[in-house]
Parts: structure tokens; sequence; C-alpha cells
């Protein structure tokens, strides 16, 4: 037996096989044994080909489609039904500066975009199980709500800063947990409510103990809905009144409303329609620009951000409304850097951190969406191909890409892959309407 840390040598010609694989085991076990790797990966491959099986996606794309499909469900947990954002940490969102955060962790927007997208491919039995995730992680004070939690639903996960690593091409600090833990981000509500009511359109059985939860938890955000927040970009700076954060909680109260007359969802639901018109009516006076004439990132700005780009997706308005025609024109004057989507312009100084980043995979296929539904589908056709060969050679995303392919940030990304998903299916949708 080798002892810990020792080193194995051995050689490779060719048309030899060697199995091995990598566990850990308590220290009081001398050794585990060995896994058929054989079998493991006949297992696998399997599983894989069974749950692909679900999808009948036969659009644009449709290899890289389910590629990411197989990537959403790696990145679910078979158990608990968490969906973690990316299986890795502190991978930088710009070589040598502090924008390294720790993904390995359920976003509840992260999560509900995630279900949404296997929602559309067609994965209603995965609603379920994510639902009761939400309802062990969110049980108790609805206004003790986190933005994210552990995969087990735990509340736990404090930032700490790892001095004594380099960090990936020198990028410190290294971060274990993470602090927007602790942020405020009323968009995350209306993510939930939207996804949640999307599987229920889809055959998802009624929970009693879930729609009690729902409607305590939009009960508590109509309450306190005009504070700013850190918004969906998890701004380390000061809180704004964010326009998408307030798009979302139009979203919220709208699914909340329709869960009351549809599925008998408790809830003060005349409060909640008073809600939905004044933050539309807020948003329409305070979140857009008339000279400009676009929606702006926050009541405080001209500037553009590239989650306006959701706003007919989530129902707020239609894709060819003249406001959402010029946002997205201000949005391709402002943040496309060499042909790919920047989340917003680091040097407004919004979110507080030194340094830049790169375009976000994610924004680019909301662009491809955004494109789709408002009918420019020749350019919804041309923009994929280009964006899917910045993957790599197994097609796989990251966070972030520049034109020349190089991958910034956590990875692989559950943002992009589901980004790829909803656009590919919007824009086969386009090309029907055609």
């Amino acid at each position: 037996m080798r002892e810990p840390g020792q080193l194995c040598e051995f050689e490779v010609s060719a048309g030899a096989v060697h199995d091995f694989d990598m566990a850990w085991v308590p220290s009081h076990i001398e050794e585990c044994e060995p896994i058929d790797v054989d079998a493991a990966i006949a297992a696998t491959i399997a599983q894989d080909q069974e749950w692909m099986a679900t999808s009948a996606y036969d659009g644009p794309h449709a290899e890289a489609v389910r590629r990411s499909l197989l990537v959403l469900r790696y990145l679910s947990h078979e158990v608990t039904g968490g969906l973690v954002a990316a299986p890795t940490m502190s991978l930088p969102e710009d070589f040598g500066g502090e924008r390294n955060w720790d993904y390995r962790y359920c976003w509840l927007r992260d999560a509900a975009l995630t279900l949404e997208a296997l929602l559309v491919a067609g994965y209603s039995g995965k609603a379920a199980a994510w639902r009761d995730w939400l309802l062990r992680a969110v049980a108790g004070d609805p206004s003790a709500m986190q933005i994210m939690y552990r995969l087990d639903a735990g509340h736990d996960l404090p930032e700490r800063e790892l001095d004594h690593l380099p960090g990936y091409r020198d990028s410190r600090p290294v971060h274990l947990g993470n602090g927007a833990v602790d942020q405020r981000q009323i968009d995350v509500l209306g993510e939930v409510m939207v996804a949640l009511e999307m599987s229920r359109e889809q055959g998802m059985t009624g929970n009693p103990d879930s729609l009690a939860l729902q409607g305590a938890l939009v009960d508590d955000l109509a309450g306190h809905w005009r504070e700013p927040d850190h918004g969906i970009w998890e701004i380390r700076a000061e809180l704004r009144h964010f326009t998408q954060s307030r798009v979302m909680v139009w979203a919220a109260m709208d699914r909340a409303i329709t869960a009351h007359e549809k599925h008998g969802m408790p809830g003060d639901v005349q409060n909640w329609r008073r809600v939905r018109e004044q933050v539309r009516e807020l948003i329409e006076t305070e979140g857009f620009d008339e000279e400009r004439g676009c929606y702006t990132q926050h009541d405080a700005t001209s500037e553009v951000d590239a989650s306006l780009l959701l706003l007919p997706t989530v129902g707020y308005c239609e894709a060819t409304d003249e406001r959402f025609v010029g946002t997205v024109r201000a949005i391709e004057e402002d943040l496309l850097r060499d042909g790919l989507v920047l989340r917003y312009r680091t040097e407004s100084g919004v979110d507080g951190l030194s340094g830049d980043e790169h375009p976000f995979f994610l924004c680019c296929f909301w662009l491809v969406s955004a494109y789709a539904r408002m009918g420019r589908v020749d350019d919804a056709e041309r923009y994929p191909a280009w964006l899917l060969s910045l993957s790599n050679d197994v097609g796989l995303m990251a966070e972030e890409v520049d034109h020349e392919g190089t991958f910034y940030g956590n990875f692989p990304q559950a943002f992009s892959h589901l980004g790829l998903i909803r656009a590919a299916y919007d824009l086969q949708e386009a090309q029907r309407r055609r």
C-alpha cells in the first residue's frame, strides 16, 4: 500500500488501458474498494441517454442545446434538488484583479432561471424537486429569505479570503464562501414566482404548504419593495433603485395574482394588484430616459444594463414595444464589445469594484432572444453560431468570454448554458412565425 501523498508512476503504450479513480475516505480507513470504471462509465452514459430522451428539441443548434441540458443536469444535486450556479470558486473575471467569487452554491435566481430553461425543454418532472428544495431552504420567517443557500439548503456560507493561495493567474483574493448572501436583491422572488407559475402551467400538482409560503413571501415583498437593493449583478457599492429589480417586483405580483385566481394561493391579492400598478408607474417614470428613448439601469442614471433585455421574457412588455426597441438599440450602442454583450459599463463605477470584466455569455444569449422576439430573425440566426464557436472543444461555456474565445469567471456556468437553451427555443419559435 502506498503512503498518503506518494506518487504512482506507470507507463502507457499504444492500445493499453489503465483504470484509476480518485476517492476520499475517512482517515481511520486505510483504503477503499476500487470502483468498476467500465461499469461506472456505462451507467453514466445510460443515465445521460435517459435524461436526453425527455427532450424532443430539433430546432437550431440542437447539439449545443442537448449539451447544455446535460450541463444543467450535472449542476443539479440528485438528492436535494438544489441547482448549483457553477462547480468552481474564485476563477477571475479579470486576470490579476479582485473580481473572484465562489459560485458553488444555489442562488434562488440562478436556480429559478435554470428551472425555466428545463421547463421550456420539457423537463417538468424537475419542478417538484426544486419546489421541495425551496420549501426546505426558505421555511420560516419570509423576511429572512436569503438570495442563496448551500446545496443541502443550509444557510451558512460566510465569505473568507484565503491569503495563502495565489489564485488563478495571480488573481487575488481567493474567496471561499460568498458575502453576497447578505445582500438585498428584490428581483429574486420575481424569478422564483415566474418559475413556479410556469411549473404549474406544465402540470405540477399543487402543494398547500408551497402556496402558503409563496403567498407569505409576496406579502412580505409588497411591504418593502420601494427600498433600494444590490440588483441582479450583486453590486458591492451603493444600493440603487434598479429598473430590472422593479420589473421583477412587478412579475412577482403578477404571478401571485395568477396563482391566487387559478390555484387559490392565499395572501392580500388586492394589495398585490395595487403594488403591481404602482411599480409599473415608477418604472415608466423613473426607470425610463425620455431623451435616449430607453429604459435605464437605475433611476439615477442614463446608463443601460443587459438585464433590461429580459423585460419581454417576463411579460412586462412586448418585444416590439417602442420603449423596448429603443432599449435594445441603446444596449447595442453602449454594451457591445467586439460584438459581445457586457452586463453594464464598469467605468460608470456602479459596482464599487476596481478593474474591468469581460462580456457575459448569458447577456449575449439574452440579445439573441430579444432579436427573435422582436422579429429580427436574421440577426437572431447569425449571432448564435459565432457565440457557440467560442465555447470549448466539448461545448462548455464559462461565465465570460472575449472575442478570441478566452474564458473568464467560473466554469462551467449554469447561466451561460440556460441562456443558450432559452435563446434556441426563442429562435425556433421566431422561425415558425416567419
